[in-house]
């Protein structure tokens, strides 16, 4: 079992791959934009530590005064992703990017990490038994199955910021929030506003470029939320099926 991990720093970054999206093996616009967007971040405190070889196995984590939720709380850290997928899942690695994140949370004095999670496991989101068997509860709710879950050092506790309970917008055309953080997002926007053009279907593309941008929020994922006719629909990426759904209502 190789226990060799990395983390990305402003002076590795260019030349280290970002394993969340490991399949893609032509250039690859949205692994740039990320790679821009990481540059700044990690001089916040931004962590992104992963398996040292090409493998999906890595945590994202950030202090949550600078991570981009819609989260309100002191003292923090905000774990955006946890991932190990493929020949390496069932080995152990997820405990270890967890146990690095804790000791690194205790070392610098942190209240705790909290997470987003639901009531039933949802897209997009870590293993949610992983987390509660580390302590992880559910501290706040939305009203569509969303919780913050948190484990908490000194009984402190971070909570959803209201904006992001609402759900709804007053737009009442095709809405999507979105940012570059993810690296599958870049495409998608590619595709979704190709097939706007041509069936003539108004669109909001709001890009999250801002950390004030991701804490108003009206829903509680940072990368993606789509809209329409002022409601809430989903966080997941849309392909031409999904969307015609979501049109006709």
């Amino acid at each position: 079992m190789n226990t060799d991990f990395v983390n990305l720093t402003t002076e590795n970054l260019a030349n280290e791959h970002l394993c969340c999206i490991i399949r893609s093996k032509k250039p690859h616009q949205g692994i740039e934009a990320k790679r821009q967007w990481l540059s700044v971040r990690l001089n916040e405190g931004h962590v992104f530590r992963k398996l040292n070889e090409r493998a999906t196995v890595f945590i994202e984590y950030a202090p949550l005064e600078t991570a981009w939720v819609p989260i309100a709380g002191d003292n923090y850290f905000y774990v955006y992703c946890l991932w190990v997928l493929g020949d390496h899942k069932g080995k152990g690695y997820g405990n270890l990017l967890m146990e690095y994140c804790l000791a690194d949370a205790k070392e610098k004095g942190k209240s705790g990490i909290c997470m987003l999670g639901a009531k039933k496991q949802k897209s997009w989101l870590s293993d949610q038994s992983f987390a509660k068997r580390f302590g992880f509860e559910a501290v706040d709710t939305t009203g569509n199955g969303y919780e913050l879950l948190a484990l908490s050092f000194d009984g402190t506790t971070p909570k959803f910021a209201q904006n992001a309970k609402s759900q709804k917008i007053e737009s009442k055309e095709l809405t999507i929030y979105y940012d570059v953080q993810c690296p599958y997002i870049y495409q998608n926007i590619g595709m979704i506003k190709q097939y706007c053009e041509m069936n003539d279907v108004p669109i909001s593309l709001i890009q999250v470029d801002t950390l004030q941008k991701a804490k108003e929020l009206p829903c509680v994922f940072n990368n993606w939320g789509v809209f329409y006719k002022g409601d809430f629909e989903t966080v997941n990426l849309l392909d031409v099926a999904c969307l015609e759904r979501i049109l006709k209502k």
